[in-house]
């Protein structure tokens, strides 16, 4: 029986039908649900400072604020298709079982419109306020994590989070483009960081709610491997992004400030990573395993990262 046909009967039924009895607030509430803000914060954080050191100091903070709202428009669009999309599956994982499509609070038809109105939005906005390479960034990003991740390589292969985070890279490009109108070696390297962060970011997770997705036969890599093969990948991928995040240094694009919160990061991530690998050595499970430290300290290191990014240009 696949995901689909396993969904509880009248979960899109309820979805279509109460979705107009709600309280304005809570309804309000729920569009905003659709945007993933928690993940979109992420986003953000990673485009700033990209302007910054694009700018090589303050950027036009005009420039800032409309690169912050279209990639917000175009980043919540991209969470609300997969919201969409995903709500049969959504419906039987326990951790996304209060989204809005599940509950009713937002009708699937009003959720593609939604969607729809924001990717179209994010487009123009970008184009007209922004420049239109950004405009073209941000659609193929939006495009990507749709078509590609969402539709095709979640339910399909364990490396859909590897894949898929490309989409979560492009938020580098857009703010470069912001700047410069263009893009350059300093943004494939930042791309690249994102690329090797987010299967450990990631894995850390899903190997806490692998349960979720096996019961919905989605093949995260902690589904179909033991801890100690995604420990080992993850270790790999930390080594691969730690290494990345020092080119910068080298290449003349930031001074001594970022290389040394690089190294000092990347070496405590590192620690990090070994040690979850240890204990799945061990065949340490439940909650002495510890894979949430991971998932949690990962989230500090890419948002110190990036800050530190944004103020290597004053103190060089």
């Amino acid at each position: 029986m696949t995901a689909v046909e396993s969904r509880p009967a009248g979960v899109l039924e309820t979805s279509e039908t109460s979705s107009g009895h709600r309280p304005f607030g809570a309804r309000v509430k729920a569009f905003v649900a659709l945007t993933k803000p928690r993940v979109i914060e992420l986003l953000l954080m990673t485009t700033v400072p990209v302007m910054f050191l694009a700018a090589q100091g303050v950027p036009d903070l005009w420039l800032v604020l409309a690169t912050c709202v279209g990639g917000y428009l175009s980043a919540g669009g991209a969470a609300a298709f997969n919201m969409y999309y995903d709500r049969d599956i959504d419906a039987l994982m326990e951790r996304t079982a209060q989204r809005p499509l599940v509950t009713g609070m937002v009708s699937p038809r009003e959720c593609l419109v939604f969607a729809s109105a924001l990717a179209v939005g994010s487009t123009v906005w970008f184009w007209v306020l922004v420049n239109p390479l950004s405009a073209m960034l941000s659609l193929g990003a939006l495009a990507f994590y749709v078509l590609v991740y969402t539709m095709w390589l979640k339910r399909r292969t364990s490396q859909n989070i590897v894949w898929g985070g490309i989409a979560g890279c492009m938020p580098v490009f857009i703010g470069w483009s912001a700047v410069t109108n263009s893009v350059s070696w300093a943004g494939l390297i930042l791309f690249l960081v994102i690329f090797f962060w987010t299967p450990p970011h990631y894995w850390p997770l899903s190997m806490k709610v692998k349960d979720d997705y096996e019961r919905v036969g989605v093949p995260m890599l902690p589904v179909l491997a033991g801890n100690k093969v995604v420990a080992r990948q993850i270790v790999l991928y930390s080594w691969a992004m730690v290494i990345v995040s020092l080119l910068l240094w080298p290449l003349g694009y930031t001074g001594w400030f970022y290389p040394v919160v690089a190294a000092v990061l990347g070496g405590l991530w590192l620690k990090e990573a070994h040690g979850l690998q240890a204990r799945a050595k061990a065949e340490i499970t439940g909650a002495k395993l510890k894979e949430m430290r991971l998932f949690h300290w990962s989230i500090t290191y890419v948002s110190l990262l990036f800050v530190a990014l944004a103020v290597d240009p004053f103190l060089r």
